[in-house]
Parts: C-alpha cells; structure tokens; sequence
C-alpha cells in the first residue's frame, strides 16, 4: 500500500523517458467514502496550489490523468507515450 505523498516529489515521465515534471500533488474524487486518484498535478502552479498560495482550478493545470499510470518504480512515476499534460 502507498500513501499519497509517497508520490510527492516522483518525477514523472513516459516511457521513451521524455520528462513531464515533478509530481506536487494528486487529484481525488471520493467514491463510496474512499478517494479514488484522478490526476497527478505537475508544474510550477500545482506546488503552489498545493501550498495553498492560490486557489485550485478545474481541470486542474499540467495534470496527468491516473489512467495513464503504467508503473511506479524507484523514485519515478511512468505514464504511457503520447500522454500530453492536460
């Protein structure tokens, strides 16, 4: 079991190895009383919404949809080629 900011910091890439950035948080949407991932928020404006410096917005900036997760390994999070930040 992983907790949430164990992704925190994980750098975030595809496959092929092109870097999309450092994960500064995770998206959730409670299913059933239980949070279920939606994204992982990269970038510059989702560390300072995750400081709470300025409000959150939807969709939220340089996300990369959970869908797109094909591993976690070491300290990086691998997501399919082709995916695009949202």
């Amino acid at each position: 079991m992983r907790t949430f900011s164990s992704f925190l910091g994980r750098m975030v890439e595809t496959e092929s190895g092109r870097r999309l950035g450092v994960c500064r948080d995770l998206r959730a949407a409670l299913d059933g009383g239980r949070p279920e991932v939606q994204a992982i928020v990269v970038g510059r404006r989702g560390w300072f919404e995750h400081l709470g410096l300025v409000r959150p917005s939807a969709p939220p900036p340089d996300a990369v949809p959970w869908e797109a997760v094909i591993r976690i390994e070491g300290k990086r999070i691998v997501v399919r080629d082709g995916t695009e930040l949202e």
